[in-house]
Protein backbone atom coordinates (compact mmCIF):
# COMPACT_ATOMS: atom_id res chain seq x y z
CA UNK A 1 0.00 0.00 0.00
CA UNK A 2 1.54 3.37 -0.98
CA UNK A 3 1.90 5.98 1.98
CA UNK A 4 -0.55 8.60 2.77
CA UNK A 5 2.10 10.97 2.86
CA UNK A 6 2.27 10.90 -0.35
CA UNK A 7 -1.02 12.08 -1.08
CA UNK A 8 -2.17 9.70 -3.56
CA UNK A 9 -5.31 7.74 -1.46
CA UNK A 10 -7.15 11.15 -1.47
CA UNK A 11 -7.95 12.89 -4.63
CA UNK A 12 -9.10 16.30 -4.77
CA UNK A 13 -12.37 17.38 -4.99
CA UNK A 14 -13.70 18.30 -8.64
CA UNK A 15 -11.96 21.88 -9.02
CA UNK A 16 -11.98 24.68 -11.63
CA UNK A 17 -10.16 27.31 -12.55
CA UNK A 18 -11.29 31.24 -12.74
CA UNK A 19 -9.38 33.55 -14.75
CA UNK A 20 -10.49 36.86 -13.15
CA UNK A 21 -9.47 37.08 -9.65
CA UNK A 22 -12.75 36.36 -7.20
CA UNK A 23 -13.49 39.36 -5.25
CA UNK A 24 -16.81 39.51 -4.52
CA UNK A 25 -19.91 37.06 -4.57
CA UNK A 26 -20.11 36.12 -7.71
CA UNK A 27 -17.82 34.31 -10.18
CA UNK A 28 -17.78 33.42 -13.84
CA UNK A 29 -16.30 30.04 -15.53
CA UNK A 30 -15.81 30.71 -19.80
CA UNK A 31 -13.87 28.47 -22.35
CA UNK A 32 -12.52 25.44 -21.20
CA UNK A 33 -13.31 25.20 -17.75
CA UNK A 34 -17.18 26.09 -18.20
CA UNK A 35 -17.48 23.41 -21.20
CA UNK A 36 -16.10 21.07 -18.73
CA UNK A 37 -18.67 21.62 -15.71
CA UNK A 38 -21.82 22.32 -18.00
CA UNK A 39 -21.47 19.26 -20.88
CA UNK A 40 -18.59 16.98 -19.47
CA UNK A 41 -20.27 16.98 -15.62
CA UNK A 42 -23.55 18.37 -16.72
CA UNK A 43 -23.94 20.72 -13.83
CA UNK A 44 -27.44 22.05 -12.56
CA UNK A 45 -28.43 25.11 -10.76
CA UNK A 46 -27.58 24.53 -6.87
CA UNK A 47 -24.68 22.17 -7.76
CA UNK A 48 -21.61 23.32 -5.49
CA UNK A 49 -18.01 22.94 -6.61
CA UNK A 50 -14.57 24.41 -5.53
CA UNK A 51 -13.07 27.10 -7.52
CA UNK A 52 -9.66 28.90 -7.49
CA UNK A 53 -8.06 31.78 -9.07
CA UNK A 54 -4.47 31.38 -8.70
CA UNK A 55 -4.34 34.23 -5.62
CA UNK A 56 -3.90 30.84 -3.08
CA UNK A 57 -7.34 30.60 -1.49
CA UNK A 58 -10.12 28.49 -2.82
CA UNK A 59 -13.26 28.68 -2.73
CA UNK A 60 -17.21 26.52 -2.84
CA UNK A 61 -19.42 27.81 -4.93
CA UNK A 62 -22.85 27.21 -5.97
CA UNK A 63 -23.90 26.91 -9.71
CA UNK A 64 -26.39 29.64 -10.10
CA UNK A 65 -26.95 30.15 -14.32
CA UNK A 66 -25.64 27.29 -17.08
CA UNK A 67 -25.18 28.90 -20.25
CA UNK A 68 -24.00 27.66 -23.23
CA UNK A 69 -20.13 29.10 -23.39
CA UNK A 70 -20.30 29.94 -19.81
CA UNK A 71 -21.42 29.17 -16.20
CA UNK A 72 -22.43 31.83 -13.67
CA UNK A 73 -21.72 30.98 -9.74
CA UNK A 74 -22.51 32.31 -6.28
CA UNK A 75 -19.57 32.67 -3.69
CA UNK A 76 -20.25 30.46 -0.92
CA UNK A 77 -17.40 30.71 1.42
CA UNK A 78 -13.45 31.27 1.09
CA UNK A 79 -10.54 29.49 2.90
CA UNK A 80 -6.79 30.41 2.51
CA UNK A 81 -5.67 27.06 1.83
CA UNK A 82 -1.65 27.02 1.28
CA UNK A 83 -0.70 23.91 -0.21
CA UNK A 84 2.69 25.64 -1.30
CA UNK A 85 6.57 24.39 -0.09
CA UNK A 86 7.90 26.79 3.11
CA UNK A 87 10.85 27.13 0.76
CA UNK A 88 9.89 28.25 -3.09
CA UNK A 89 11.92 26.15 -5.43
CA UNK A 90 13.13 27.57 -9.02
CA UNK A 91 13.54 25.02 -11.87
CA UNK A 92 15.75 26.50 -14.75
CA UNK A 93 15.17 23.88 -17.22
CA UNK A 94 17.32 23.38 -21.06
CA UNK A 95 13.12 22.28 -22.54
CA UNK A 96 12.96 18.72 -24.17
CA UNK A 97 11.12 18.44 -27.26
CA UNK A 98 7.49 17.87 -27.62
CA UNK A 99 5.04 16.44 -25.50
CA UNK A 100 7.66 15.97 -23.05
CA UNK A 101 7.42 19.65 -21.85
CA UNK A 102 3.82 19.42 -21.05
CA UNK A 103 4.82 16.67 -18.52
CA UNK A 104 7.43 17.92 -17.09
CA UNK A 105 5.79 21.02 -16.66
CA UNK A 106 3.05 18.74 -14.85
CA UNK A 107 5.21 17.31 -12.64
CA UNK A 108 7.01 20.39 -11.53
CA UNK A 109 3.47 21.55 -10.42
CA UNK A 110 2.36 18.67 -8.55
CA UNK A 111 5.79 18.44 -6.79
CA UNK A 112 5.34 22.07 -5.57
CA UNK A 113 7.83 24.16 -7.86
CA UNK A 114 7.17 28.23 -7.44
CA UNK A 115 8.98 29.15 -10.88
CA UNK A 116 10.07 27.06 -14.08
CA UNK A 117 12.85 29.14 -16.47
CA UNK A 118 13.37 27.92 -20.16
CA UNK A 119 17.37 28.08 -20.11
CA UNK A 120 18.96 29.03 -23.43
CA UNK A 121 22.39 26.81 -23.16
CA UNK A 122 24.73 26.62 -25.92
CA UNK A 123 23.84 22.80 -26.58
CA UNK A 124 20.04 23.44 -26.12
CA UNK A 125 18.67 23.49 -29.42
CA UNK A 126 14.44 23.43 -28.35
CA UNK A 127 13.85 27.10 -28.73
CA UNK A 128 10.86 28.21 -26.11
CA UNK A 129 7.97 29.97 -28.67
CA UNK A 130 5.24 32.00 -26.96
CA UNK A 131 2.50 29.28 -28.44
CA UNK A 132 4.66 26.61 -26.34
CA UNK A 133 4.95 28.55 -23.36
CA UNK A 134 1.13 29.78 -23.54
CA UNK A 135 0.74 25.48 -23.53
CA UNK A 136 2.68 25.07 -20.44
CA UNK A 137 0.81 27.85 -18.26
CA UNK A 138 -2.23 25.50 -19.45
CA UNK A 139 -0.60 22.23 -18.10
CA UNK A 140 -0.05 24.15 -15.26
CA UNK A 141 -3.49 25.20 -14.48
CA UNK A 142 -4.73 21.89 -15.42
CA UNK A 143 -1.88 19.87 -13.16
CA UNK A 144 -2.79 22.43 -10.28
CA UNK A 145 -6.69 21.75 -10.52
CA UNK A 146 -5.69 18.04 -9.79
CA UNK A 147 -3.38 18.59 -7.54
CA UNK A 148 -4.56 21.04 -5.20
CA UNK A 149 -2.05 23.83 -5.75
CA UNK A 150 -4.43 27.34 -5.07
CA UNK A 151 -1.04 29.09 -6.79
CA UNK A 152 -0.16 28.30 -9.96
CA UNK A 153 3.16 27.64 -11.03
CA UNK A 154 4.95 30.54 -12.69
CA UNK A 155 6.42 30.16 -16.44
CA UNK A 156 8.88 32.68 -16.90
CA UNK A 157 9.98 34.16 -20.01
CA UNK A 158 13.24 32.45 -21.47
CA UNK A 159 16.65 33.16 -19.51
CA UNK A 160 20.33 32.91 -20.91
CA UNK A 161 22.05 30.27 -18.20
CA UNK A 162 24.32 33.68 -17.42
CA UNK A 163 21.03 35.39 -16.58
CA UNK A 164 19.63 32.41 -14.79
CA UNK A 165 22.78 32.06 -12.67
CA UNK A 166 22.75 35.78 -11.75
CA UNK A 167 19.71 35.97 -11.08
CA UNK A 168 18.90 33.29 -8.20
CA UNK A 169 20.99 35.00 -5.76
CA UNK A 170 21.93 34.08 -2.17
CA UNK A 171 21.09 33.27 0.15
CA UNK A 172 19.89 30.25 -0.66
CA UNK A 173 20.77 26.47 -2.35
CA UNK A 174 21.76 26.79 -5.87
CA UNK A 175 22.53 23.24 -7.67
CA UNK A 176 23.19 22.42 -11.28
CA UNK A 177 23.37 18.98 -12.61
CA UNK A 178 26.44 17.81 -14.56
CA UNK A 179 28.33 14.19 -14.62
CA UNK A 180 31.50 16.13 -12.81
CA UNK A 181 29.53 16.75 -9.72
CA UNK A 182 29.37 15.09 -5.74
CA UNK A 183 26.58 12.65 -5.37
CA UNK A 184 23.24 13.98 -4.79
CA UNK A 185 23.02 12.79 -0.91
CA UNK A 186 26.73 15.00 -0.69
CA UNK A 187 25.38 18.04 -2.21
CA UNK A 188 22.23 18.37 -0.49
CA UNK A 189 24.57 17.95 2.95
CA UNK A 190 26.31 20.53 1.63
CA UNK A 191 24.43 23.02 0.55
CA UNK A 192 21.12 22.07 2.90
CA UNK A 193 22.70 21.04 6.26
CA UNK A 194 19.73 19.59 8.68
CA UNK A 195 18.48 22.28 10.72
CA UNK A 196 19.61 25.31 8.40
CA UNK A 197 16.74 26.08 5.87
CA UNK A 198 17.67 27.62 2.76
CA UNK A 199 15.38 30.72 2.32
CA UNK A 200 14.62 29.57 -1.71
CA UNK A 201 16.27 27.30 -3.97
CA UNK A 202 17.33 27.43 -7.15
CA UNK A 203 18.17 24.20 -9.58
CA UNK A 204 19.90 23.85 -13.46
CA UNK A 205 19.40 20.88 -15.82
CA UNK A 206 20.83 20.97 -19.11
CA UNK A 207 19.93 20.08 -22.72
CA UNK A 208 20.23 16.80 -23.95
CA UNK A 209 23.60 17.35 -24.58
CA UNK A 210 24.82 18.44 -21.20
CA UNK A 211 25.92 22.01 -19.93
CA UNK A 212 29.41 22.90 -21.63
CA UNK A 213 32.48 22.91 -19.26
CA UNK A 214 32.49 26.28 -19.83
CA UNK A 215 29.22 26.69 -18.86
CA UNK A 216 29.65 24.47 -15.52
CA UNK A 217 33.17 26.53 -14.89
CA UNK A 218 30.65 29.73 -14.71
CA UNK A 219 27.79 27.69 -12.32
CA UNK A 220 30.87 27.70 -10.04
CA UNK A 221 32.04 30.63 -10.21
CA UNK A 222 28.81 32.13 -9.24
CA UNK A 223 28.75 29.62 -6.20
CA UNK A 224 26.67 27.13 -6.99
CA UNK A 225 27.10 23.48 -6.39
CA UNK A 226 27.59 21.01 -8.61
CA UNK A 227 25.77 17.39 -8.61
CA UNK A 228 25.77 14.11 -10.05
CA UNK A 229 22.75 12.19 -10.67
CA UNK A 230 23.76 8.52 -10.90
CA UNK A 231 25.76 6.30 -13.46
CA UNK A 232 22.78 6.58 -16.04
CA UNK A 233 22.31 8.97 -19.02
CA UNK A 234 18.97 10.44 -17.41
CA UNK A 235 16.61 12.99 -20.26
CA UNK A 236 16.12 16.53 -19.60
CA UNK A 237 12.54 16.13 -17.80
CA UNK A 238 13.96 12.70 -15.35
CA UNK A 239 17.13 14.88 -14.15
CA UNK A 240 14.97 18.06 -13.26
CA UNK A 241 12.28 15.80 -11.45
CA UNK A 242 14.35 13.22 -9.69
CA UNK A 243 16.45 16.14 -8.37
CA UNK A 244 13.55 18.06 -7.49
CA UNK A 245 12.24 15.30 -5.94
CA UNK A 246 15.24 14.80 -3.64
CA UNK A 247 15.09 18.50 -2.85
CA UNK A 248 11.15 18.28 -1.65
CA UNK A 249 12.21 15.23 0.62
CA UNK A 250 15.15 17.10 1.89
CA UNK A 251 13.20 20.26 2.63
CA UNK A 252 10.40 18.18 4.74
CA UNK A 253 13.02 16.63 6.43
CA UNK A 254 13.72 19.73 8.16
CA UNK A 255 10.16 20.78 8.93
Amino acid sequence: MLPRSLGLLAPMADRYFVESPVTGHAARLVAGEAHHLAHVMRAQVGDEVTLFDGSGAEFTARVERVGRADVELSIVSRQAVNREPRVPLTLGVALPKGDRQRWLAEKATELGVARLVPLLTEHGHVRATSAALEKLRRAVIEASKQCGRNRLMEIAPPQSLDEFLSAAGEPGARLIAHPSGMSCPQVLDESMPPRAEPQSVAVAIGPEGGFTRAEIDLAKSRGWHVVDLGPRMLRVETAALALTSAIVQRLQAMS
